[in-house]
């Protein structure tokens, strides 16, 4: 690309362009309403919203089927100053029109991917302004995924972020990022920068290209020319060579994921004056991510196992209305305390703030577009299409993600179809190969990658590669938190079994199972009170025995896990006892103590599972009898390289010793939406829970928040969680908990 090279930016590369959070101030009808409805009629709301607040469970999901009504009565936060003015929606569930001022701006189709509209026609600039969402929460046949069963709630509302963007009428439309050859000298960082111009006339224009470390340091700088014509759009490509940064790049990683920007500024020129117009900046990673053809999964040329499970983006009471602290949160769960490398965001485009965490901390990504097994009619398919662009174009920079799911989860061939998504993929995104998650193995392959449902309880034999299993277990066989310790610890196992197996096959790229949560559902799938048990941590994100064995992978280095997968109890399994005892650790050695008495000292068990990173460990002989009176508490110490790292006991009374209540943040923004977890466990004298009790308890607050979920509570599985949501103000929050029986329990945050 052919230019002059400068020393520095001469300018903001934020010139005109204002984009601002606009969740506040909202007001919510659950009904149809035209402009005669008063405003008094509207309850006040902050997005992200849900339609409706529902139980964690037993309900109807006809209970959010239902067509509400969004108002914002609003001043312009600033003067156009020239700017056209755009309301953009990250999400609202499913179908919507959209209205300014009593000027329709146009509908939106789908409930999973952005979409904006323009303000600027039709603004008071000086006065109050009305703009109106009249949201349809229905499961419509005619939207994806619907049309068929789901086995999955959409919830409704205006459920992600709303922002208000300024920007001059020529604008930076998109930038995509292209780190190329990044393992050779020959290392590239193509872009292609998309300007349009809804002046009405042609100009000659500058642009501006920085690359900037996470510092903010520019590493590598580019000036260039650019000719527009009035009404029309222009696309500028180019790279940069390695011989142009001015320091060494860093590759992205799992362990040491660095991220850098591109900042593209564009300025217009007269005369010698060059007239700021537009500026953004994109965040990306330098990174090669292929599946290759013998069958493995290779990060910056390393083979690397994928080790992951599947998320859905819906939580207790609030659906899938969570700001980015919940947000961000799951991400850090699945890698940090579950162990995974790889989460595949089942069956739809997921929140921007989740996937920006992916980026952040290091978790590869397997994105799909939305749908269950149903391909509706030509109407139905292009909207599923266009899911496909608007995903692609709104995530292809995060260096997270490395495999476009193309293909309706579990539908049956379609080859017209399926070959419009692979095509439409690999044309927005060349620098990815496409998957498309079917369940049988014979399915035509159109893909780069068969991703492949494997519900065999084993792992088949691939006939195409690359092959990646994209879910196991999960229906298989669900479990709840309450259920036998036979059954927990046997869901446990087959986890166990399933990922030792696939880690052994070269020609397996890896495994995703189902799934890390426990989800709501349809009443066609799911246990009695429809939600499907497939999830290693329940639906509060709290850990099942399969969470132990999950984070018993991770590297003692990062965390030291040590957890036995029993409640400790003698007449809890079938015909008694705790033979064998099964202990999730990535310790070298475990020592078993009951009472004082030393049982043994044990290594592994690498005969079973000779290719995990960390086996669990299998105790057999402990000589515990049902009905025997040598039952004493269980005591656990971790040796990594002869020292000890950890340590568990467990009670052998199983007796309630007391009522935990734990926060997962101290601190939230006073900003009407942000929420932390407040889980409550019944635990015994050593603090682990108790899977049998069911006692009610009863939570209270004081301060600027609230309390969102089921209050008394009646416990099940010994845990459960609410969620607390700042207010608007600032103050101290402090929260009670009673239960009969325990001494109450009090935490405290702070809102700023």
């Amino acid at each position: 690309m052919g230019g002059k090279r400068l020393d520095h930016l001469t300018e903001k590369d934020h010139a005109l362009r204002t984009r601002l959070l606009f969740n506040d101030n909202w007001l919510f009808l659950p009904a149809a309403a035209g402009p005669e409805r008063p405003d008094a009629d509207f309850e006040p709301v902050t997005l992200p919203h849900t339609n409706i607040i529902v139980p964690h469970h037993n309900f109807d999901n006809r209970d959010y089927q239902f067509i509400s009504t969004y108002r914002k009565r609003f001043p312009l936060p600033q003067p156009p100053d020239g700017r056209r003015i755009y309301v953009e929606f990250d999400g609202a569930m499913i179908a919507c029109a959209v209205s300014l001022n009593g000027h329709a701006l146009g509908d939106h189709e789908g409930g999973f991917t952005p979409f904006s509209f323009e303000l600027t026609p039709y603004l008071n600039e000086t006065g109050d302004n009305l703009l109106v969402v009249s949201l349809d929460s229905t499961e419509r046949p005619d939207i994806p995924p619907y049309g068929g069963v789901v086995d999955y709630l959409t919830f409704g509302g205006i459920y992600r972020d709303v922002w208000l963007r300024y920007v001059d009428p020529c604008e930076i439309t998109d930038v995509f990022v292209q780190p190329q050859n990044v393992l050779g000298s020959d290392l590239k960082l193509g872009f292609d920068i998309r300007l349009v111009n809804r002046h009405p006339e042609s100009f000659t224009g500058r642009m501006r290209i920085a690359v900037a470390d996470a510092q903010g340091r520019h590493l590598a700088r580019y000036e260039s020319g650019f000719q527009i014509n009035a009404n029309d759009s222009v696309s500028v490509n180019g790279h940069f060579d390695y011989s142009d940064f001015a320091a060494p790049i860093a590759l992205w990683s799992l362990d040491n994921p660095v991220l850098y920007h591109l900042e593209v500024g564009i300025a217009r020129e007269s005369g010698d004056v060059l007239r700021p117009l537009d500026g953004v900046r994109v965040r990306f990673g330098f990174r090669e991510a292929v599946f290759r053809q013998d069958g493995g999964f290779y990060l910056n040329g390393q083979r690397v196992k994928l080790f992951g499970l599947n998320r859905h983006q819906t939580y207790p009471y609030i659906g899938a209305a969570a700001p980015a602290r919940l947000q961000r949160r799951d991400a850090d769960i699945i890698k940090y305390e579950l162990g995974c490398n790889i989460v595949r965001t089942s069956h739809y485009p997921q929140s921007p703030h989740f996937l920006d965490r992916c980026d952040e901390i290091g978790l590869l990504v397997f994105e799909e577009i939305p749908g269950w097994q149903h391909i509706g009619d030509d109407d139905w398919q292009g909207i599923s299409l266009r899911d496909v662009e608007a995903m692609i174009v709104r995530d292809r920079n995060h260096p997270s993600i490395v495999l476009w799911g193309v293909r309706i989860n579990e539908s049956w061939d379609n080859a017209a179809f399926y070959t419009r998504t692979n095509d439409l993929a690999r044309r927005l995104d060349p620098t990815r190969q496409t998957g498309g998650v079917r369940f049988f193995m014979e399915s035509e392959f159109l893909e780069d990658v068969f991703t492949f449902n494997d519900f065999s309880n084993d792992v088949r034999e691939p006939l195409h590669t690359p092959h990646l299993v994209t879910e196991f277990n999960g229906h298989m066989f669900p479990t709840k938190s309450w259920d036998g310790e036979d059954r927990q610890l046997e869901h446990a196992l087959r986890h166990a079994r399933i990922q030792n197996k696939q880690m052994g096959m070269e020609r397996v790229a890896g495994a995703i199972g189902w799934c890390a949560f426990d989800y709501n559902t349809h009443a066609e799938f799911g246990s009695g009170d429809r939600i499907c048990y497939h999830g290693v941590m329940d639906i509060f994100r709290l850990p099942k025995f399969a969470a132990y064995f999950y984070g018993s992978q991770i590297a003692p280095q990062q965390r030291v896990v040590l957890r036995a997968a029993t409640f400790w109890t003698m007449g809890d399994r079938s015909e008694g006892g705790i033979d064998p005892l099964v202990i999730f650790s990535n310790c070298d050695e475990v020592e078993v103590y009951t009472g004082d008495k030393l049982f043994g000292r044990f290594q592994p068990d690498r005969e079973t599972y000779p290719h995990l990173p960390h086996p669990p460990f299998t105790v057999r002989g402990l000589g515990l009898l049902w009905g025997g009176r040598d039952f004493e508490d269980l005591r656990l110490l971790g040796y990594l390289d002869g020292q000890i790292v950890a340590e568990q006991r467990m009670a052998a009374g199983g007796l309630p010793d007391s009522l935990l209540l734990t926060l997962d943040d101290t601190e939230l923004r006073a900003d009407g939406a942000d929420m932390t977890r407040l889980a409550f466990r019944i635990v015994d004298k050593y603090g682990n829970r108790l899977p049998y009790t069911n006692q009610v308890v009863s939570l209270e607050l004081d301060g600027p928040a609230e309390l969102i979920g089921d209050n008394p509570f009646a416990i099940m599985g010994g845990q459960a969680a609410l969620y607390v949501k700042a207010r608007h103000e600032p103050g101290k929050v402090t929260i009670r908990a009673v239960t009969p029986r325990l001494p109450p329990a009090q935490v405290a945050l702070e809102i700023k």
